[in-house]
């Protein structure tokens, strides 16, 4: 373990936090916030600042990043983070309790949205408190690493070991040469979708301050509001389809974008994830449409609602426009199979993702061609590229770690004698680790709120969430006996070929 340079990408990190606290400060002076908030943002950056420059003594950016060491430096910058982030809200009496304000911040920062707040308690926050909560989603959402990336020097293959750590998916890929690159032209993308959205938000009726944290909640999928209500309190149809076509935007691979910008059309488009996500889309909107008609009262207002609901649950955000708890069992059926699902890889969406769906089904149509013709020789194709054994196998230990996790955290979890119902805990824990926020019931239904769980429960639904963003792995190998292990050092030439083989197998 190359203690140093992870020491040196800490403290980068948090000197990034202290630097995107700054902005809700702003606000807060803006908008004449009460006192105890403007200290809240002034004494954690204060911290964060001092402790940046404090670990960053004898810490090194040159050395060595290997694969345990990305895996390393991704879970402790979320950890580290998270602990810090929760701070203002501790000091600013948003929460009663720093456990509260614990879940609270990992629900923003993996893009979750679940809340352990009241509406009327979030309406009456600060606006410089608002706007860190839903500025955490932005940040959270394509990875402050890969943002500390395009401004962090690093040799060798160590950015791509933390990439493949952070960035959601099955695989992970450069677009360009250099990954530091390839982190700038992601965040311009980001940025630019981002501004596009507060702008046609604006356009649509809202003041800026709401369009820029509706588009901070949709850039990231992550679903916070500064609204009781959420999206439901805008009544002009526009603001609902805006957003539901955003949220779909942001729910997809942000190399199709980056295709699109090199004007290779055929190669973006002819994707068959891409497909599958609009496809699923199609389908579940017209089944809940005519699922909800009767109890809604109009087909116009039917197709409104569920088209809504199925961008804002496939894509992991969490925004809604109506208690969907109180919709037909076949249209519930369709929202917990969205939940699952996930949006794409390289997306800011959560989820288990199309592309581990893609590959587990067709590799159970191989292995049942395989009972037929024993002696065929048949692979997993996937846009007429044959996908490597490696990347199956990985997805199918994913799945069964994945399902592990999920079904731990539901026994634990039912265990709290505020879980109502089986459907209450498995919707609880399905929803955080799979980044998504509200779940079905009525405690953390649309309606609800997780404020009422214990705090071990909390706890429970707050490692979930990091489990679920960081896809459990990076966060599990922490535990793993030989992760602390110090390395040897090596020899110029022994870590040149290493970085080579790594280029090699990274597809670099």
């Amino acid at each position: 373990m190359n203690f140093r340079s992870i020491r040196y990408v800490l403290s980068r990190i948090m000197l990034a936090e202290a630097a995107f606290m700054a902005i809700p400060l702003v606000v807060c002076f803006i908008y004449r916030d009460p006192l105890w908030d403007i200290l809240s943002f002034v004494i954690t950056i204060a911290a964060l600042v001092a402790c940046g420059l404090l670990i960053s003594i004898k810490a090194s950016r040159d050395g060595e990043i290997f694969a345990r060491d990305g895996l390393a430096i991704v879970s402790l910058s979320w950890i580290v983070m998270s602990l810090f982030g929760a701070v203002p809200f501790s000091i600013a009496g948003a929460t009663s309790n720093y456990v509260d304000s614990l879940f609270e911040t990992v629900s923003g920062f993996t893009t979750t949205g679940a809340s352990v707040l009241p509406g009327e308690v979030i309406e009456s926050l600060g606006q410089g408190i608002l706007f860190w909560r839903s500025f955490t989603h932005w940040i959270g959402g394509m990875g402050v690493l890969v943002f500390v990336m395009a401004i962090l020097p690093m040799s060798g293959a160590g950015n791509m070991h933390i990439m493949r750590a952070e960035v959601p998916g099955p695989e992970v890929g450069k677009l360009v040469s250099k990954i530091s690159k390839t982190a700038k032209i992601l965040y311009g993308i980001y940025l630019a979708i981002t501004l596009a959205e507060t702008v046609v938000l604006m356009i649509c009726g809202m003041n800026l301050y709401d369009a820029l944290i509706h588009s901070f909640g949709t850039a990231g999928t992550g679903g916070f509001s500064n609204r009781a209500a959420s999206i439901g309190y805008y009544t002009n149809p526009a603001i609902h389809v805006s957003i539901s076509i955003f949220m779909l935007i942001f729910g997809v691979n942000f190399n199709v974008y980056y295709l699109i910008l090199l004007r290779q059309f055929k190669k973006a488009f002819d994707n068959l994830e891409l497909k599958v996500y609009f496809a699923i889309v199609g389908v579940s909107t017209a089944i809940v449409t005519a699922n909800i008609i009767r109890q809604v009262g109009s087909f116009g207002e039917s197709l409104n609602l569920s088209f809504f609901q199925v961008s804002s649950l496939i894509t992991t955000t969490g925004y809604s426009t109506t208690n969907f708890d109180t919709w037909p069992n076949l249209s519930k059926a369709i929202v917990i199979l969205l939940m699952f699902f996930g949006a794409t890889a390289g997306s800011t969406g959560g989820g288990f993702k199309l592309s581990r769906i893609i590959i587990l089904v067709k590799s159970a149509i191989r292995e049942m061609k395989k009972l037929v013709h024993p002696h065929a020789v048949s692979s997993v194709r996937i846009d007429k590229k044959t996908v490597d054994e490696d990347t199956i196998h990985g997805t199918f230990v994913y799945f069964v770690v994945y399902a592990s996790v999920l079904l731990v955290s539901f026994f634990l979890l039912s265990a709290d004698p505020v879980s109502e119902d089986p459907t209450t805990s498995f919707t609880a824990v399905l929803s955080c680790l799979n980044n998504i926020g509200p779940g079905l019931g009525k405690i953390v239904g649309p309606a609800g709120n997780f404020g009422t769980f214990h705090f071990l429960s909390k706890i429970l639904l707050t490692v979930d969430m990091l489990l679920g963003r960081l896809e459990i792995f990076p966060v599990l190998m922490l535990f793993a006996p030989g992760m602390w292990k110090r390395r040897r050092s090596m020899s110029k030439a022994r870590l040149a070929k290493i970085y080579a083989e790594d280029d090699k197998r990274l597809g670099e």
